[in-house]
């Protein structure tokens, strides 16, 4: 069997030295584990799920496996005592991947319908500002050792809320907006004008199911690279910047579109 990869995914921020410790922690428990760092922005549940349901979804992929800490502790908005917070859960999917994920919010919202197995992790929740570094890790070992005495009470997925639609998810390096919406809840007509509003801005744009062609400098509203089989819109500018454009928004705003 090939050596077990790690996703990390968090919001520690790209570049932060909070990877670097977190994964030493994990190599130290599991010294042939090759690990791969996803940063999020900063306390956004939105994104962390996107990009947790787009790896663990792929295709092809054999002994890799999640572990995620993007944690607002926003369960109790009241001071939270001995740094406590949202609690530490297992997923298996129906696919077979398996993640150790902190549920906050939308963290599991885009694998809800996947989810086959959902428990809490016998792990401590409280006691440390860095549990992801503390008291993760080990779990995190006995998951991928098979050590099923990580496993606590069943949870319930209808706690879990729905994938919101008509949201911002992620923003790419060529500055193309990822949204939540569906390329299948779409019912414009290749080709159509519409107008997106982000930021109160408003902004002419093309619908296109990816074959229709737009010219360089135009806005477009596409299905984009994520998203499975049903993929996820996309808002672009070809040969630009859609994030530029809008006035750099960020993931979990709304965006709105207007037939013209």
């Amino acid at each position: 069997m090939t050596n077990p990869t790690i996703v990390i995914v968090a919001d520690y921020g790209i570049g932060d030295p909070a990877f670097t410790e977190v994964a030493l922690q994990l190599r130290s428990l599991i010294p042939n584990a090759h690990i791969i760092p996803q940063s999020t922005p900063p306390f956004s549940t939105l994104n962390t799920g996107f990009w947790i349901y787009q790896i663990a979804l792929a295709k092809n992929l054999k002994n890799t496996y999640i572990f995620s800490n993007t944690a607002p502790r926003k369960e109790d908005k009241n001071a939270q005592k001995n740094n406590n917070g949202e609690k530490l859960m297992y997923t298996k999917l129906k696919n077979g991947f398996e993640i150790i994920a902190v549920n906050a919010k939308y963290v599991f919202s885009f694998v809800k319908p996947h989810i086959k197995k959902f428990h809490y992790v016998n792990v401590q929740n409280q006691g440390s500002q860095f549990r992801s570094r503390d008291f993760y890790p080990k779990a995190v070992s006995q998951m991928i050792n098979k050590d099923k005495s990580f496993l606590g009470e069943k949870g319930s997925i209808n706690f879990i809320p729905d994938a919101p639609e008509n949201l911002i998810a992620s923003i790419d390096g060529y500055g193309n907006i990822k949204t939540t919406t569906r390329a299948s809840r779409v019912k414009f007509n290749p080709g159509q004008l519409i107008t997106i509003e982000i930021h109160k801005q408003k902004h002419l744009a093309t619908y296109t199911d990816g074959v229709f062609n737009i010219k360089e400098g135009e806005l477009a509203f596409a299905p984009g690279s994520s998203g499975q089989d049903d993929k996820f819109m996309e808002i672009f500018v070809r040969g630009g910047s859609a994030y530029r454009l809008f006035d750099n928004p960020e993931a979990e705003e709304e965006f709105i579109l207007l037939e013209k």
